[in-house]
């Protein structure tokens, strides 16, 4: 893998209305034509992604939205999807000008405020000209800065202002964005011995590792830990052979089942998932939301959300596996839907719970927007590896690694 996963990059969103010059800002924060520019309103109309590099910050994602006064039954569906956006980018640059700064902009802006995302309002209308009757709009920028933001002044055509937006970003981006979780390096001290097991199965890509698999051993060699990576097959041989047991053994969902049987009792267990839960999102809530599958009865409908758009396999294991183990444990004729992509219901009410994926492609403030979203609307969340190790048996050994999150789920099986 050579360059950075999305997921582990920085997320920039660009909003305002059509032609407020969100297009050609970020072709001038790139150095590249990466969005099509034109007098002709509503232009772009998915969001269109460019990741790229931005000193000193490193990997970051440029997401051009569509304009958020685009009219008619398309326009209103461009206009859903680019407010989709808004709700999980790390920061929000809103693009207005001042001579026509009305309550499109001002909503942006509040709602940016009620969801804590760190933004800059960037006007590009004052640099390219400089009359007295423009020199009068300075009162208005006054006005825009009262809304307690970032304003920073730019011209996309001569790159005036370019640097001191980019100054703005690079300076939200230190302070006001939190660091990412570890994955595993939180469990795992200098020195220690990890036991990795990775499943090659029809499902494996080729040539290469899933992408927390490769997250688990880059953080292992970060830490000096030592890390030792097998089959599921080889998991009792490997901690034999050893001379001190493992500081952890972690495991693919899939055969965490069979792992637990090989992993001594009181060496940790874990899996993949159960960290990207912790790293992505949260797992003391997920745990909760896990004890939603001991109650589900007949006709319930389960949402299962998956981030990426793989090509789905023939045992997948979010649309085959899952549904089928989950029937299985359950008894219950249950009504299991899939979700796919970046695309989230606005109304969760239908589902008695919601199965998420691991979100290794997205960034933990998505996460968290879904878990936001589904706890305002009191609708259980999960995910993967905490559903795969319920439905196994071996749930409550996995989560000893995380204490808070196993009484939050030993506590809410008695509510």
């Amino acid at each position: 893998m050579v360059e950075t996963p999305k997921g582990l990059r920085l997320h920039i969103g660009l909003f305002g209305k059509r032609n407020a010059g969100k297009s050609s800002l970020i072709n001038a924060l790139t150095n590249q034509k990466i969005s099509i520019v034109s007098e002709v309103a509503g232009t772009t109309t998915d969001p269109v992604e460019k990741a790229c590099e931005l000193a000193p910050i490193g990997p970051v994602v440029f997401i051009d939205t569509a304009g958020v006064d685009d009219v008619g039954a398309l326009g209103l569906a461009r206009v859903e999807r680019t407010r989709a956006v808004l709700e999980w980018v790390d920061i929000a640059l809103v693009v207005a000008n001042a001579r026509d700064f009305d309550e499109c902009e001002s909503d942006l802006v509040e709602h940016l405020r009620k969801l804590g995302t760190p933004a800059v309002l960037v006007n590009p209308a004052f640099l390219a000209d400089s009359t007295e009757e423009d020199n009068a709009a300075g009162m208005t920028v006054e006005m825009l800065r009262a809304y307690g933001i970032p304003v920073v002044l730019t011209d996309a055509e001569t790159k005036a202002g370019i640097a001191d937006l980019r100054k703005a970003i690079i300076d939200l981006a230190a302070n006001r964005i939190p660091k990412d979780r570890a994955l595993v390096g939180d469990l795992v001290q200098a020195g220690d011995t990890v036991v990795l097991v990775t499943p090659i199965d029809t499902g494996a890509p080729k040539g290469r590792l899933i992408l927390p698999q490769v997250q688990a051993i880059r953080e292992l060699l970060d830490a000096h830990a030592k890390c030792l990576v097998v089959q599921q097959d080889r998991v009792a041989e490997s901690i034999a052979e050893l001379r001190h047991p493992p500081k952890l053994v972690m495991a693919d969902s899939q055969v965490i089942m069979d792992v637990a049987a090989q992993t001594p009792e009181d060496i940790p267990l874990t899996t993949f998932s159960i960290q990207m839960a912790y790293s992505k999102a949260d797992v003391i809530e997920m745990a909760r939301g896990t004890a939603a599958l001991a109650s589900l009865e007949d006709g319930d409908r389960v949402l299962i959300c998956e981030t990426c758009s793989h090509h789905p396999q023939k045992d997948d294991i979010g649309r085959i596996k899952i549904p089928r183990w989950l029937r299985q444990k359950t008894g219950k004729d249950l009504q299991i839907e899939v979700a796919v992509g970046k695309d989230f219901p606005v109304d969760l009410t239908p589902y008695k719970v919601l199965i998420q994926c691991g979100g290794c492609v997205v960034t933990r403030r998505h996460m968290l927007m879904r878990l936001r979203a589904a706890h305002a609307q009191n609708v259980p969340m999960t995910n993967y590896g905490l559903t795969i190790s319920y439905l196994q048996g071996v749930l409550e050994r996995v989560l000893l690694c995380h204490p808070e999150a196993l009484k939050a789920y030993r506590d809410a099986l008695t509510k």
